[in-house]
């Protein structure tokens, strides 16, 4: 017991973030506290007149962590006999992402400042907020004809999700709140800053998860994009590179250690470490156990894929994905990422917004849905309710259902949406096993992965592996506290490296999905007219539909599986 370690993680989400405390030997959860966000929407800010608007407030950042850390150090001490706050040895976040947030000179978030609350463009520019479409298109066309290596990292299109995109789109729009902020910092590094006292944003240590995927950042040209290339786009961005950074670091070092000020709230040791701030799904795959070969898929409102690859290697060049970054995942290798842009939110938009039920509905059409068979609702759909993140990197592509009828259910449609959603998944899958990112295994975590059998065996169908779930119920917040165990180091109870880390503190479910040979044979034809219609909508170049005999080879599909040849 003497010898016993733990550390914290901090999830920060769309809608609430969660603190938990993690035993170092097993990676076992003895305490964890909830607080969802207050303002806004879901703890979003949005605007009725702008359905692509999302910002977060900061306050609610800060509100969050001194109302979990306790609680769940609390939870801890009551549940564990053998814990006590002095043996936390580090403290590990995970962020969404892009979320930057602008600050002032003195590091504190515009938004905090009463003359500034009011304006939603001085509070953090969340990850799904896609106002900066025409920005991103615009940086696009620039890299590529100017700055090719930009975008050869990161699958070819730069996105309105990203860092320069929307700062680019604050100029643009509020160009008062862009003059006032001295720098900007995403959430992903405000967080291990504001935990260790930092008072300037010059002093903040960036990590290369958020600079090199989102940021266009890399030490091959020198950090951030070029003077002369943001000129290119406006002098003001170019004025503005100087007052960022000029490195980004890994996550096998500290951010910084812990201030007074929040030991003092958390009631725990000043000078712990920091870990370095990285996003959810990173983390989430460090939490997942990946190992190369490995795709990890954390399924939530949306969903983000993560792979690795040695960096022995040359790097992999995956056109349509997130980027390919040294370090971003773990020390040693590229993390790679792709994901989708609305999955949960797309279940929750057909059964919430469009049916008007609630939770008792989402478990009553998945039960109707689970009683069909591939093929059999007749219907195929397009994932695309709120963009196409990868592969085609569009925020301006819409949602498609193909072979409603008078006689279509609303489970038939959810269950559609959920195998759009697989083939989403699945066209990602192919784009990366096509250039020399191999997926072996796939391993799923998040909320929908451990509470919907039904969503996991159409996955299984349609991708054609075998789903394996996480052993932790919250992957992101434990590769957060294995950050942190590294970050403090065996002599201090943790571990010198993130793989030494995942044997000890990792594992998978022992339940799994496998797919069936019949309903594979179904999806693959289903998927061949997915892609149809992926390919046309999407305006891929050389698309070969062929739209007019879509419809009635689905009913062809349709009475093959169900034997009825009546309508």
């Amino acid at each position: 017991m003497a010898g016993r370690s733990f550390t914290i993680g901090l999830d920060f989400g769309t809608g609430s973030v969660r603190a938990v405390v993690v035993d170092c030997a097993d990676g076992r959860t003895v305490g964890t506290s909830v607080f969802d966000f207050p303002t806004g929407v879901g703890g979003v800010i949005v605007d009725a007149h702008d359905p692509h608007l999302a910002r977060q407030n900061p306050a609610d950042y800060l509100a969050g962590m001194k109302a979990t850390v306790p609680k769940a150090l609390a939870v801890a001490g009551a549940l564990d006999s053998g814990f006590m706050n002095t043996r936390v040895i580090g403290i590990g976040t995970d962020t969404t992402g892009s979320t930057p947030i602008p600050v002032d000179a003195r590091m504190q978030a515009l938004a905090l400042n009463p003359k500034w609350t009011p304006h939603p463009a001085a509070h953090a520019w969340l990850w799904k907020d896609h106002t900066g479409a025409e920005e991103a298109a615009a940086i696009t066309a620039v890299a590529a004809e100017f700055a090719p290596e930009y975008l050869a990292v990161i699958g070819g299109t730069y996105s309105s999700e990203w860092f320069w995109s929307k700062i680019w789109r604050c100029l643009k729009v509020a160009p008062d709140v862009f003059s006032a902020a001295h720098s900007w910092v995403e959430l992903a590094d405000y967080i291990p800053a504001v935990l260790a006292g930092v008072q300037s944003p010059a002093e903040v240590r960036r990590g290369v998860c958020a600079a090199g995927h989102k940021a266009m950042y890399s030490p091959d040209w020198g950090g951030l994009p070029s003077e002369s290339f943001l000129t290119r786009l406006n002098p003001k961005l170019a004025a503005l590179r100087d007052r960022l950074y000029d490195q980004a670091w890994s996550s096998d070092r500290p951010a910084g250690t812990l201030s007074a000020e929040w030991a003092a709230a958390f009631g725990l040791p000043e000078g712990i470490p920091i870990a370095m701030g990285a996003f959810d799904a990173h983390y989430g795959a460090v939490g997942a156990g990946i190992t190369t070969g490995t795709l990890v898929k954390i399924i939530g409102t949306s969903t983000c894929d993560i792979a690795i690859a040695p960096v022995t290697a040359t790097a992999p060049i995956v056109p349509g994905i997130c980027g390919t970054v040294n370090g971003s995942v773990m020390p040693g290798y590229y993390g790679v990422e792709a994901g989708q842009s609305a999955v949960g939110d797309l279940l929750r938009w057909w059964v919430e917004v469009v049916c008007g039920g609630d939770q008792a509905m989402h478990a009553a059409l998945s039960a109707e849905a689970a009683r069909l068979v591939p093929g059999q609702s007749g219907l195929v759909a397009l994932d695309w309710n709120n963009g196409n993140r990868t592969i085609l990197v569009d925020p301006r592509l819409t949602g498609l259902i193909v072979g409603q009828t008078l006689h279509t259910t609303r489970g038939e449609i959810y269950r559609a949406l959920i195998e759009a959603t697989a083939f989403g998944a699945r066209a990602i899958i192919e784009r990366l096993n096509a250039n020399g990112v191999r997926v072996e295994r796939v391993v799923s975590c998040g909320g929908i992965a451990e509470k919907n059998p039904l969503f996991m065996q159409i996955y299984a169908d349609a991708l054609g592996y075998p789903m394996l779930l996480a052993g932790s119920a919250q992957t992101p917040a434990l590769g957060a506290s294995i950050a942190a165990a590294v970050a403090a180091g065996s002599m201090a109870g943790g571990y010198d490296d993130f793989e030494s880390a995942q044997r000890q503190m990792t594992r998978l479910a022992d339940t799994r999905y496998f797919p069936s040979a019949d309903a594979r044979a179904v999806y693959d034809e289903l998927y061949g007219l997915y892609c149809e219609l992926h390919d046309t909508f999407g305006g891929v170049a050389d698309a070969r539909a062929d739209l007019p005999t879509l419809m009635k080879r689905l009913l062809t599909i349709r009475e093959r599986v169900t034997g009825d040849y009546t309508s």
